[in-house]
This record gives C-alpha cells, structure tokens and sequence, in this order.
C-alpha cells in the first residue's frame, strides 16, 4: 500500500510540475500574443477537458503501442501531463486575462529589462492562479485510475491498488490513507484562506 501511495504521489508531483510550467507558458502566450493558429491550439487545448476519460486513456495506449512505447512510469506520467494541462492553462489563463498591463509598462519605464518585469511584476501577481492550477493538477493526478490503468503496464499506483482490492475488501491501510490525504487537503485549503485574508486585512 505505501509503495502504491509513493508511486501516486510521485507521478503527480512530477506531471504537475511539467504541466504547471507549459500550462503557465501556453497561458502567457494564448493572452498576450496573436500568432498563427492561434484559435486552433485553444480549441486542442480545451479538448482533453471535453473528451471521457476513457476515450483519451485509450487513444493514448494507442499511441503509445504504435510507437513502440513500453508502458510503465513514463507513459503514465506523459498521459496526466496531457490530461492536465488543459486545466492549468484555463486557470493561469484566467489570472493573465486579471493582470493590470499599467504594472508591467510602469515596470518598463523604470528602466526594467524583461526578465525583471516578469520575475518582480508578472510572476508575484500569477502565483496565486499558478498555485491554484499546480494543487488541481496534482489533485487530479493522484486521483485519476481510467487513464492511468490504460497507460500503466506493470505499475500499480493507489487507485489501481484501491480498485483490484475492492474485490476482497479493501486493506485498512488504504482507508488510513485516502482519509491522511483527505484531511490534508481540508488543512491545504483552510491554510490558504486564512493566509489569504490576512494579507488582504494589510
């Protein structure tokens, strides 16, 4: 059961991680620049949100078998980074649309190069969107069994775990866990609104 709940939590910090820098980048890119096909990757962007799980675990087993892939922990984390990212790219895409523009020419005629508006302007105000689009691709990630069960092969994360246990009951250990990650939650998201009005009291 632990190596099961590792196995989870380490593709879901490792997907979100990739798919938090793209999606942030995509974002960034779909708000403030017009480039050719631009309405085309926003439509294949919202896809995966619209498309069933089991038809996109699926079609990348497919795509995997085709190219010779070995499943396991990489095609796993390759297939959340695609189901994720979508979902980050409509949360920071949201923040972007928020930002000021005022802020960062204000950063310019100061004299600040590029990379320090972004870095001391830009980045700071899409934390919180950034943050919030990393704790839903993880939470999806670590939750997901019909995508990761068709990309999987011999790896066996919590979900599958949970699942191919049902049948003989499921082991107490894994409701002590799903119960720790529940209350952790609850603890992430209380932590955050507290923080977050008390910054917004000064």
């Amino acid at each position: 059961v632990c190596e099961a709940f590792a196995t989870s939590v380490s593709i879901g910090v490792i997907s979100t991680v990739i798919a938090t820098i793209l999606g942030t980048m995509i974002a960034i890119a779909l708000v403030r620049y017009r480039f050719k096909f631009r309405s085309a990757v926003s439509l294949l962007l919202f896809l995966p949100m619209a498309t069933p799980e089991l038809v996109l675990g699926a079609g990348l087993a497919a795509q995997f078998f085709n190219v010779g892939a070995e499943m396991g922990f990489g095609t796993i984390v390759i297939a959340h980074v695609m189901f994720c990212l979508s979902f980050v790219v409509v949360t920071v895409k949201a923040r972007v649309q928020t930002l000021d523009p005022v802020l960062e020419e204000a950063g310019r005629d100061l004299y600040a190069n590029p990379k320090q508006v972004f870095w001391r302007i830009t980045f700071p105000l899409l934390l919180p969107g950034i943050v919030s689009a990393a704790l839903l691709s993880f939470a999806l990630s670590f939750d997901d069994f019909i995508i990761t069960y068709f990309n999987s092969g011999t790896v066996i994360t919590f979900p599958i775990l949970v699942y191919t246990s049902a049948k003989a009951g499921v082991p107490p250990e894994a409701n002590v866990l799903a119960s720790s990650v529940f209350f952790l939650a609850i603890i992430i998201v209380v932590v955050t609104q507290v923080v977050a009005d008390a910054k917004a009291k000064r």
